[in-house]
């Protein structure tokens, strides 16, 4: 369990050079790949579970997290962490959280998830009532006012208790973190941008090999593929909830957006290869590409065409490789998800003949068909489960077709 045993009382300012405890949610069956991210950070991990890899950062940390993680839909700030087996004991933790030290004046306050496992405390309506309002009651003390706004800026919390201990966390993302700001013109059931990049990631796909999505809809893999070849960090261009938060600083942003900005690197070579049999989605793909290298166009200049990712339209029947070795890395149409479970097996079966012309190369797949592999004709080398979005879905990974 991703709980620890924390004895401190937390209160933060800005010459404080440590935080004691933030969480990244992500995907379950990503948690090892968001640990890595957060290492190669620069900061270190406390602890992995189920969805969730608890860390420590200072501020600027804090910063990186949510600008370069790849694979993690949220950060979020653990304010407090206390035994709560009734409604009193969770009451008065709540409001010994200094919330003025995080919020500012003018803010409402939002209790937007709450989890319970094997506690006492088990109605999840009533344990956010309950937090809403100890929460809104300290702030309303401290700022002098009888309610908190209802419209407007507003702080969101989460609430996790497990075994009658419960962890209090502050959202420092605002948007989730798949929401990368590329992505204007989607598919139908488009592929999470985070889970996109948990799937390079798992695959151990490296630059100096070919890429290819034989379905690549509005390009998401062969997108987040080449920001990580180019080490352009996920969420340089958009805006975190941490800026409007007391413990935001402006300051600290802009260096850590330099940082990240320093180390894009344009001159290295990728092949990476895209296809979709709708030139609605080949088209979308291709404006998303160009999106998704605006975040950094204006300081430097745009890497060549003939080293940007390709996107045509071609049928996943006529796709053939150019090099001896490579990786698909793909995500067929779900069966759940496209509403048709018959055509999506069909799909599955095909690739068989896919898999022969591609002999030789790494495959790596998403679907949420279990039974995938009698369909396609090859037992995988490793199959793991990984949530996409609310979809219960397994990645297949061949180390030779």
């Amino acid at each position: 369990m991703w709980f620890v045993v924390i004895s401190f009382s937390f209160c933060y300012n800005k010459k404080m050079s440590v935080i004691e405890a933030a969480v990244a949610l992500c995907a379950v069956g990503a948690e090892k790949i968001v640990s890595n991210e957060i290492k190669k950070l620069g900061l270190k991990v406390s602890e992995g579970g189920f969805g969730r890899v608890r860390f420590q950062a200072d501020l600027g940390g804090l910063y990186r997290a949510l600008m370069g993680l790849r694979a993690a839909d949220r950060v979020l700030l653990e304010t407090a962490w206390f035994e709560a087996p009734d409604f009193d004991a969770l009451f008065e933790g709540v409001r010994k959280v200094p919330w003025e030290n995080y919020i500012p004046p003018g803010f409402g306050l939002e209790v937007a998830k709450v989890r319970t496992n094997r506690s006492r405390l088990e109605a999840e309506t009533s344990v956010q009532a309950v937090v809403h309002k100890a929460a809104a009651e300290r702030l309303c003390s401290k700022w002098g006012v009888n309610k908190l706004p209802e419209h407007g800026n507003r702080a969101e919390l989460r609430v996790y208790i497990e075994k009658d201990k419960a962890s209090i966390l502050l959202d420092l993302s605002g948007e989730p973190l798949f929401k990368r700001g590329y992505r204007t013109r989607g598919g139908t059931a488009p592929l999470r941008e985070t889970t996109a990049a948990a799937i390079i990631l798992h695959s151990l796909w490296k630059r100096k090999f070919p890429l290819y999505d034989p379905f690549c809809g509005s390009g998401t893999i062969a997108i987040e593929a080449a920001m990580y070849a180019w080490d352009i960090a996920p969420g340089m261009g958009r805006h975190f909830a941490l800026e409007k938060l007391l413990l935001g600083s402006g300051k600290t942003e802009a260096e850590v957006r330099g940082e990240f900005l320093e180390k894009v690197d344009f001159t290295r070579l990728v092949r990476i290869g895209a296809s979709d049999s709708d030139a609605a989605s080949v088209a979308a793909a291709g404006a998303n590409l160009e999106d998704a290298l605006a975040i950094v166009r204006g300081p430097l200049k745009a890497p060549e065409r003939d080293v940007m990712p390709s996107f045509r339209v071609l049928p996943m029947e006529d796709a053939a490789p150019l090099t001896e070795a490579g990786f698909i890395i793909t995500n067929p149409p779900y069966g759940r998800r496209m509403g048709d479970t018959e055509s999506s097996e069909k799909i599955y079966t095909e690739m068989g003949k896919l898999a022969r012309r591609f002999s030789g190369w790494k495959l790596a797949l998403i679907t949420d068909h279990p039974g995938f592999e009698s369909f396609f004709g090859k037992k995988a080398d490793s199959c793991r489960e990984i949530t996409n979005g609310a979809v219960r879905s397994y990645l297949y990974q061949y180390e030779k077709l």
